[in-house]
């Protein structure tokens, strides 16, 4: 049976295409280009113990690698410190579960502006491999594949040599990638380019997550925006606006915080025995 609804969307987007592009050029054009934030991009935080129960076995370092594209870099903020790496690394800090594990938490991000699944393959193929395992990988990626209209077999065949390349050579415990965030509410895309944007988006997002779902040590991680809004906006009315940067597109400082929140959670789940 021909699936009329696809058909629809087709021919619906066949149609739109000279407004598509004329939306793109004009996105590309207007939008304010914001720099990545200044900051360090790699520390090593001594961890307290604030439980008596402290593991037998407690390591000394826990591992911590965030790479990836602008948002990893933090891209919408004015300092690392307000941004995803910063925020997150305090939250982890403080939990009682990676303070009774390990003696200091060492931490790297590797991430540029507008770089691609393809970009991201590369880097980590030139990066060094490190002196000790990764316990845990943060990977941002999707948004510039997706404005760029990477093929879907170029993105899932990325996406498992990435997965390769983190197993073999970083020696990954835990790799966790980020979904894709709601590229449809983006307030710098305009309709109708931007239900376009987002389908492709999910379409991306969707493969990501099969991929992640089909290997061992590989989590997806959901980011919840909806909840994001509901803390924030603490059952009064919000304007999804303020969840992003000036230009419209990259997050805010403030969804960075909340961003980081579940990162944090996320990554204590993992590590927990």
């Amino acid at each position: 049976m021909v699936d009329t609804s696809k058909l629809t969307s087709v021919a619906r987007d066949v149609l739109l295409a000279p407004v598509y592009f004329y939306q793109g050029r004009k996105i590309k054009r207007d939008t304010v280009r914001l720099p990545e934030p200044n900051g360090e991009r790699h520390g090593i935080v001594e961890l307290r113990c604030s439980s008596n129960s402290v593991s037998a076995d407690r390591k000394q370092t826990l591992n911590l690698m965030v790479v990836g594209d602008s948002a990893a870099a933090g891209v919408g903020s004015q300092t690392q410190q307000e941004a995803l790496v910063g925020k997150l690394i305090p939250i982890l800090a403080d939990n009682e579960h990676i303070q009774s594990n390990f003696a200091q938490l060492n931490w790297s991000l590797q991430a540029t502006t507008g770089h691609t699944s393809f970009d991201i393959l590369r880097r980590l193929y030139i990066l060094p491999a490190p002196a000790y395992p990764i316990d845990v990988m943060l990977l941002s990626v999707g948004v510039n594949d997706t404005t760029a209209n990477v093929s879907i077999y170029k993105w899932q065949q990325r996406i498992e040599d990435i997965i390769a390349i983190t197993q073999r050579k970083f020696g990954v415990r835990e790799l966790i990638f980020l979904s894709l965030p709601p590229m449809a509410q983006m307030p710098a895309i305009p309709a109708p380019l931007n239900s376009f944007v987002g389908a492709k988006a999910s379409i991306l997002d969707g493969i990501l997550q099969r991929v992640c779902l089909a290997h061992d040590g590989v989590t997806y991680m959901a980011t919840d925006f909806s909840r994001m809004m509901e803390e924030h906006a603490n059952g009064s009315p919000i304007d999804i606006t303020v969840m992003f940067a000036s230009d419209g597109f990259h997050p805010s400082s403030l969804m960075y915080g909340y961003w980081a929140q579940q990162v944090a959670e996320t990554t204590v789940q993992l590590l927990a025995p």
